[in-house]
């Protein structure tokens, strides 16, 4: 059976695992823990590790996927090149056990304001820019692609080192 990557409603992971599950549906939502700190105390939550996405078992999408796309908090199934996008075994096993050794891992991207980049993910994919400001997590970048100036605001994850 082939895994199938589903898009939820934004917050919505975990309330539609626990939906699919209660069907019958063979449902995955990678969690780390977090200390979230409130004005009057700390509590250790579990975080979705893909924001608004689901890993979904299935044995037949054609048929089955309908179920799914009908539970609340279900949005869509990620496409990719015409069909649904497949995730294969041996890749959630390997996001299973990172999560299982690495519970207090982070992403931590090297990047400086002034260097050269490339977007390594999502519709800007492969575009060539240099990062302006880095803000937290995001960084605002001058991407000179298509004969204009664009300023795109993307997560660090998404970019890599460029030369030129």
């Amino acid at each position: 059976m082939n895994w199938y990557v589903l898009y939820t409603k934004p917050r919505n992971e975990k309330k539609v695992t626990a939906l699919l599950a209660e069907k019958g549906i063979e449902v995955y939502c990678p969690l780390r823990e977090e200390v979230r700190q409130w004005s009057d105390r700390k509590k250790k939550v579990a975080e979705p590790v893909f924001k608004s996405y689901v890993f979904v078992q299935l044995p037949d999408y054609k048929k089955d996927s309908v179920e799914v796309l009908l539970t609340p908090g279900a949005v869509r199934f990620l496409w990719w090149n015409g069909s649904p996008g497949i995730v294969r075994d041996y890749e959630i096993l390997a996001i299973k056990d990172f999560l299982d050794n690495y519970k207090n891992a982070e992403i931590t991207v090297n990047l400086k304001e002034g260097e050269n980049i490339m977007v390594a993910e999502g519709p800007l994919k492969d575009a060539k820019g240099k990062i302006l400001m880095i803000k937290g997590n995001r960084a605002i970048l001058y991407l000179h692609s298509l004969g204009m100036n664009m300023t795109a605001k993307l997560p660090l994850q998404s970019l890599t080192k460029s030369g030129g």
